[in-house]
C-alpha cells in the first residue's frame, strides 16, 4: 500500500474546528486513513503543510468548465440578452477541440485553488470527462438539452443524446465521473419533452441536474402557461421525484422552499453570477433553515469571470447576509460547510470532509501571508480572506495534483497556449 502523508500543518475538522494534525491517506484506495497528532503517523511520501490549513478539497457545484474560452468575451448584460447575443452564438461554433481546451484550462484554474470535485453542464461531454481524467479531479458531468427553438427531431435527440451521455459516462475515470440527466431549464426544454424523458431518467436512477428560478423571466412564464410557480409545475413531471439538484435557485417563494426540503432537492447557489447578471439574490438563509442542502457554485467563467470558490464563499457570505437584512446570516462556518460537505452531498461523493474513510481531497492553504495576518480565526480567513492564489498543495483521491503551486497533472503552460489560440479561432469564425 502507497501513502502519503500531509504533515506540519493544521486541519479543519467536519465540526468547524482546527487542530494541528496529520493526516494519512492511501494512494491505493484514495481515501483518507487516519487523522493524528503531529509525528504519530508514517507515509511513504510526504506532502509538508509547513503551517498551513489542510482542508477539504472544494466542491463547485455548478459550472460550465469549457466556457473559460469565453472569459470577458461579453460582459455587463442582463441573461437572455448575453445569452442570445453573444454567448450561443459563439457556442454555436465550438468544436470538440476547443471545448477540450477550455476544460483543461478550467481544471488548472480550479487545481490551482483547491477545487478537488465540480458538477459541469455541457456538451462534448466525452473530451470533458478525457479532460476531468487526465486532471485526476472528481466530477459529475452531462450533455445539456435544448428544445426550443428545434424541430421535433432535433429536440428529442438532444433528450435521447442527454439519456445516452449519462448512461454511457457513470462511473468513468476509475468511478471518480458520476453523470446526470440535463434538462437546460424549464423554460427551454418544453413539457411534451420532460414528460417523455424524465421517467427514462428515473428508470435509470440517474440524477438530474437543471436550471431552475435563475430570473423573473423563468418564473413568470411557467406561471402564465401553467398556473402554477416553476417548482410545483417540476415536481407535477417528475424532476423532483429522484436525486435531483437545481442550479441558481433565485427566485423560489416560500412554498418552493418547503418542496424543496420535502423532496430532498438541492440547490447550487452561485452568487457571484447572479450579481454580475443582476439576476437577484436567492434565499439562502432561508433554504438553509427549512432543511434544503445548498452548495456553491462557481457558474462557468463566461459570467464569473473565474473559477476561484473562495470568491465565491464570500460572495455567498455577503449577499447572504444582504437579502436576509441580517449581518448573522449564511454565518462563515456556513459557507465553508455549503464549498465543502453540502456540495459533495449534492454530487453524491463521499468527500467534503476531512476523517478516516472519507476521500482523500484536501487542499493546503498557506497562511504566511499579510491578509490571513493575525490569525485570530482561520475558517473566518476561509471565508473572508484567503484567495485562490494561497493554496499551496491540492490532492484528489489520494493523488497530488499540484505541489508547491506546481500543477503537476498538465502541462500549465502549453495548456494556456492552447486555450488562448482555440479561443481566437473561435471568435474569428463567430464573427465570419
Amino acid at each position: 500500500m502507497s501513502e502519503l502523508l500531509v504533515t506540519g500543518g493544521q486541519v479543519l475538522r467536519p465540526d468547524m474546528t482546527v487542530e494541528r494534525a496529520d493526516v494519512l491517506v492511501s494512494q491505493d484506495s484514495g481515501d483518507i486513513v487516519a487523522v493524528d497528532e503531529p509525528g504519530a503517523l508514517d507515509g511513504d511520501d510526504e506532502l509538508d503543510a509547513n503551517d498551513g490549513l489542510v482542508i477539504p478539497g472544494l466542491v463547485n457545484a455548478h459550472t460550465h468548465v469549457a466556457m473559460t474560452l469565453l472569459r470577458g468575451l461579453a460582459d455587463d448584460k442582463p441573461l437572455n440578452t448575453w445569452l442570445q447575443e453573444d454567448v450561443w452564438p459563439v457556442e454555436a461554433e465550438l468544436t470538440a477541440d476547443d471545448i477540450r481546451a477550455g476544460a483543461e484550462l478550467g481544471l488548472v484554474e480550479m487545481i490551482r485553488s483547491g477545487t478537488t470535485a465540480l458538477s459541469d453542464m455541457y456538451f462534448e461531454v466525452e473530451e470533458i470527462a478525457d479532460a476531468v481524467d487526465q486532471a485526476g479531479m472528481r466530477a459529475v458531468l452531462g450533455f445539456t438539452a435544448v428544445t426550443v427553438g428545434k424541430d421535433d427531431e432535433a429536440a428529442r435527440s438532444d433528450l435521447q443524446e442527454s439519456l445516452d451521455v449519462a448512461r454511457k459516462l457513470e462511473g468513468a475515470a476509475d468511478g471518480r465521473v458520476r453523470t446526470t440527466f440535463q434538462p437546460h431549464s424549464l423554460t427551454t426544454v418544453g413539457e411534451e419533452y420532460l414528460s417523455e424523458f424524465v421517467p427514462q431518467a428515473l428508470d435509470d436512477d440517474l440524477s438530474i441536474h437543471l436550471h431552475a428560478n435563475e430570473t423573473r423571466d423563468e418564473v413568470t412564464p411557467i406561471v402564465d402557461e401553467h398556473g402554477q410557480r416553476p417548482l410545483a409545475y417540476a415536481d407535477d413531471i417528475g424532476l423532483l421525484d429522484g436525486d435531483t439538484y437545481v442550479a441558481h435557485g433565485v427566485y423560489v417563494d416560500d412554498s418552493e422552499i418547503d418542496l424543496l426540503a420535502e423532496t430532498g432537492t438541492g440547490v447550487a447557489h452561485c452568487p457571484a453570477s447572479n450579481m454580475k447578471l443582476a439576476s437577484g439574490m436567492a434565499p439562502v438563509q432561508d433554504l438553509l433553515d427549512a432543511g434544503v442542502t445548498v452548495g456553491i457554485g462557481t457558474d462557468g467563467a463566461a459570467s464569473n469571470n473565474d473559477l476561484d470558490m473562495f470568491d465565491e464563499m464570500r460572495d455567498a457570505a455577503m449577499i447572504g447576509k444582504l437579502a436576509a437584512d441580517d449581518a448573522s446570516a449564511v454565518d462563515a462556518g456556513t459557507v465553508v460547510e455549503m464549498a465543502t460537505a453540502n456540495g459533495a452531498a449534492l454530487l453524491g461523493f463521499d468527500s467534503g470532509r476531512i476523517e478516516a474513510g472519507a476521500n482523500a481531497d484536501l487542499a493546503v492553504i498557506d497562511l504566511d501571508a499579510p491578509h490571513l495576518t493575525p490569525a485570530h480565526d482561520l475558517v473566518s480567513h476561509l471565508a473572508y480572506a484567503v484567495h485562490g492564489s494561497d493554496v499551496c498543495h491540492t490532492v484528489c483521491d489520494g493523488e497530488v495534483l499540484m505541489r508547491d503551486r506546481t500543477v503537476e497533472v498538465f502541462d500549465e503552460g502549453a495548456v494556456r497556449e492552447r486555450a488562448s489560440e482555440h479561443a481566437a479561432a473561435l471568435v474569428e469564425r463567430a464573427g465570419d
